[in-house]
């Protein structure tokens, strides 16, 4: 009978919470900054976060072929927009950061000039992500367009399916040099290694990484998943992202 009693009260007074583990689909130019994120996310609410990191294109195409991630973390507009008007999204895409474009390499050369070198016989391959699922490869070939490179490199470009992998081809001198996410260089995995250049600003367009809670999310597990997007959002988590040199909305 007292047994009873206990169990009674406890449920009155309310139970202790339990912590929540969220999948979380993160464009591959979060990799390093995520894991900041990551940690202090736990230490304000104790909930894990489980990455997985990927293209945002190819996690769009897993999300709507059924993916179950609970936020998606992009890296533009367009992708997690088309999966909120599938109706996979609660709510219309936010920015949280800014993305900037920089050229990046591990050989000895002068990036001053870095227009007349990647034209140049000193760089032979150039890598840089997939244009058509990795946003930082589009703008990137946006960027070779508007500065009329794109013709005379073409046969220079390697494409990767992923800034992690355009990481890898650069990092391992598989390319001579490639166009990869301000953040990787910035990282203290990679800070230090190489040389790299920011590409001018008005080059290509701004680079808006949105977030949006998915339906997988909201039905499994709404309230931490609700929790970690606001996260996003507050001012710790501005600061790492500014650490790592996003640009803040």
């Amino acid at each position: 009978m007292q047994g009873a009693v206990l169990l009674a009260c406890l449920f009155a007074f309310g139970q202790p919470s339990l912590a929540a583990s969220l999948t979380v689909a993160v464009s591959a130019n979060m990799q390093y900054v995520f894991r900041d994120l990551q940690d202090a996310f736990k230490k304000e609410s104790g909930h894990e976060l489980r990455p997985a990191y990927n293209s945002s294109g190819k996690f769009a195409a897993q999300i709507l072929n059924g993916a179950p991630f609970d936020v998606f973390l992009s890296a533009d507009m367009e992708f997690p927009e088309k999966l909120h008007q599938a109706g996979l999204a609660t709510s219309p895409p936010k920015v949280y950061a800014y993305g900037t474009l920089v050229l990046w390499t591990m050989k000895d050369l002068d990036l001053r000039n870095w227009q007349g070198l990647l034209s140049s016989p000193a760089v032979g391959k150039i890598a840089l992500p997939n244009p058509k699922t990795a946003p930082y490869g589009r703008e990137a070939v946006k960027a070779l367009d508007r500065l009329r490179l794109a013709e005379a490199l073409r046969p220079k470009l390697v494409y990767a399916e992923s800034i992690a992998q355009t990481n890898q081809y650069i990092h391992s001198g598989v390319a001579d040099a490639g166009f990869t996410a301000k953040s990787v260089v910035l990282s203290p995995e990679m800070r230090g290694q190489g040389k790299w250049i920011e590409l001018p600003r008005d080059s290509y367009q701004p680079i808006a990484q949105g977030a949006v809670i998915l339906k997988h999310g909201e039905q499994m597990q709404a309230d931490s998943a609700r929790q970690f997007y606001e996260f996003l959002f507050s001012g710790t988590a501005r600061a790492i992202f500014a650490r790592y040199g996003y640009a803040l909305p």
